[in-house]
């Protein structure tokens, strides 16, 4: 692995979680991301956006060497190996767990090994500004050595480790070490996190039992998952880091574990996703009632249900991983390079309080799906609905910022199907005696209003397909949703000339697509469009057809199967923010539909 002015590739990163942090951990042996004790809490480490004073945890051989990076199989515990002319160094990276959940504290435990003749390594633990609002600093105790970065206190346990040194540098203090390590060698470097609470020192042999312990929790969790077939790796792969998105207490679904990776490079659409979307828990709750996953099926839906009720009739498109709704505010971090120099840096997301119309289907479909699965809604959530469909008799007229979040308002396509989606799927909640039902007749008529207001404005005879927005002739691969959502019927001609348009005119290559017309120079492909035409195809009866292309997209995941948002069209590199929850999402819709057809 190289790196370009000390940037890695997206694709080199592997993502370490315990359902409340977070960390990426590149193919160099350097983690380059850590959010500590919570996700969405300002990182301690961020060279991913800034390699000089971002802040790092760094590990490696000082002789040449290459690497090969791995997750155990089944878990979230990572292995990088270092592959020297005579010798052979093994990390083993978790964010340990105990066997009731998250520890208490932020436990990043590195285990090192060697094969071969004896080895040189190198070690730093550097944090680093916390996105701009802190200088690191140490104070030395009798416990151990503490790292400060701000309110949160960083303790290193290192073990077999050689003598860790004080350094004290123009970014601030940093604890480092350096060893010749000899094969048999078993050696230990861990991170302790904690915020604005107490600071444990755990002995090194607990920190690495942990690590296994960690490795067969995650195995345990994974071996609840329904799935097989050719693409369950795959599935499971994007289900362990969805679940590593999940964070504990809440339940709450993070869109991704970054801020501000560009979807171009030097561009400057870099977004902060650090938050619920509604879209995606929706789709999350579809996903894991499919794979048998109950208990996050329950969790997921109870923290929509309880986000939602703090806005509700309103329905915003994100909350915070909390529940709360989240403040339009985006600040512009100017001081930061950015990663590859894309800036502005951005932390908060200015699309909450846009509207988006697609967030009431989003939100009672979701409902809808966990009431089919034998659920049962409670009344309070039962007349929350029902108010939030009579909203949208009221409001599906309106223009709107669409699923893309856009600046102009227009009768966007997807918004519709997301209208018609919330109408009907209460209908059906309605006649199941889950919701109430005083203004179901209601709920039909503007279920065909919406349905035959789309056929008429939003229906190209030119391109034979669904446009982006009424009053366009132009593209947008979102409307391929039409499928999934059972809009169109798999056997409507409607359907098949959508997906046929859309390939051809969002096209990027293979088995990838653009959002829509006009962003083939301002952005990569869409992961999730390209599983949603997946989808269609499945539903079309094109199974093997669909197979194929989600083959071919799914060999853009790299070693440990982690995906962005989108993919550069022309060099195959990964762009936006990593893991994307939303393309793990679609990979498992998309694998599901394919093996549903095969079966």
């Amino acid at each position: 692995m190289e790196r370009e002015d000390g940037y890695a590739p997206l694709s080199a990163y592997g993502m370490l979680g315990d359902c409340r942090a977070g960390a990426l951990v590149a193919a160099d042996g350097s983690v380059d991301w850590l959010a500590a004790p919570q996700l969405t809490h300002p990182p301690v480490c961020a060279a991913l956006l800034d390699p000089d004073a971002g802040g790092h945890i760094s590990l490696a051989p000082t002789a040449e060497h290459t690497t090969s990076q791995r997750y155990l199989p089944d878990t979230m515990v990572l292995e990088t190996t270092f592959h020297c002319a005579d010798s052979v160094v093994r990390v083993t990276d978790a964010l340990n767990r105990s066997a009731t959940g998250p520890l208490p504290w932020t436990e990043l435990a590195r285990r090192v090994e060697v094969t071969g003749d004896p080895v040189r390594l190198q070690w730093a633990v550097r944090p680093g500004h916390r996105l701009g609002t802190t200088r690191p600093w140490v104070d030395e105790h009798g416990g151990g050595i503490v790292l400060h970065a701000g309110p949160v206190l960083l303790g290193v346990v290192a073990d077999e480790m050689g003598e860790p040194r004080v350094e004290h540098g123009p970014t601030g203090a940093a604890l480092t070490g350096e060893l010749t390590a000899h094969a048999g060698a078993r050696g230990l470097l861990a991170v302790l996190a904690v915020d604005s609470e107490p600071l444990p020192f755990p002995s090194a042999a607990d920190i690495d039992a942990r690590i296994d312990e960690t490795a067969e929790l995650w195995r345990r969790w994974t071996g609840r998952i329904d799935v097989d077939g050719p693409r369950a790796g795959a599935v499971r792969r994007s289900a362990l880091a969805l679940k590593a998105l999940t964070i504990a207490p809440s339940d709450g679904q993070a869109a991704a574990l970054t801020t501000s990776l560009p979807e171009h490079i030097g561009g400057e659409r870099n977004f902060d996703y650090r938050f619920g979307w509604v879209r995606d828990a929706s789709f999350a709750i579809d996903a894991q009632s499919r794979l048998g996953l109950t208990e996050e099926v329950h969790g997921s839906v109870s923290w929509l249900l309880r986000a939602v009720r703090g806005t509700a009739p309103e329905v915003r498109s994100m909350y915070t991983i909390d529940g709360e709704p989240a403040s339009a505010e985006m600040s512009s971090l100017e001081e930061l390079p950015g990663y590859r120099g894309s800036v502005p840096v951005h932390v908060g997301n200015s699309a909450a309080e846009q509207l988006q119309l697609g967030a009431y289907g989003d939100l009672v479909d979701a409902a809808w799906r966990f009431a089919d699965r034998r659920g049962v809604l409670d009344p309070e959530s039962a007349s929350m609905l029902a108010q939030i469909i009579d909203e949208v008799c009221d409001r599906w007229q309106s223009k709107d910022a669409g699923l893309w979040e856009l600046g102009d308002r227009e009768h966007y396509t997807s918004s519709k199907i997301g209208c018609w989606v919330a109408l009907d799927r209460g209908v059906r909640l309605a006649e199941a005696g889950q919701l109430p039902a005083a203004h179901v007749d209601r709920w039909r008529t503007e279920r065909e209003a919406v349905h035959a207001w789309t056929d008429e404005h939003c229906w190209s005879v030119t391109k034979g397909s669904y446009t982006f927005h009424a009053g366009t002739d132009k593209l947008d691969a979102a409307v391929l949703l039409a499928a999934r959502t059972g809009f169109l019927a798999g056997d409507d001609p409607r359907l098949a000339g959508t997906v046929d348009a859309v390939r051809a005119e969002l096209g990027a290559g293979g088995p990838l697509l653009y959002r829509y017309t006009g962003m083939a120079e301002q952005e990569g492909a869409f992961v999730a469009c390209s599983c949603w035409m997946v989808e269609a195809l499945a539903i079309l009866g094109r199974r093997e057809e669909a197979g194929a292309l989600l083959d071919e997209l799914l060999e853009h995941t790299g070693d440990t199967g982690l995906l962005t948002e989108q993919v550069d069209a022309g060099t195959g590199g990964l762009l936006g923010n990593v893991p994307q929850g939303l393309s793990h999402l679609a990979v498992i819709g998309a694998a599901l539909a394919v093996a549903e057809g095969e079966d």
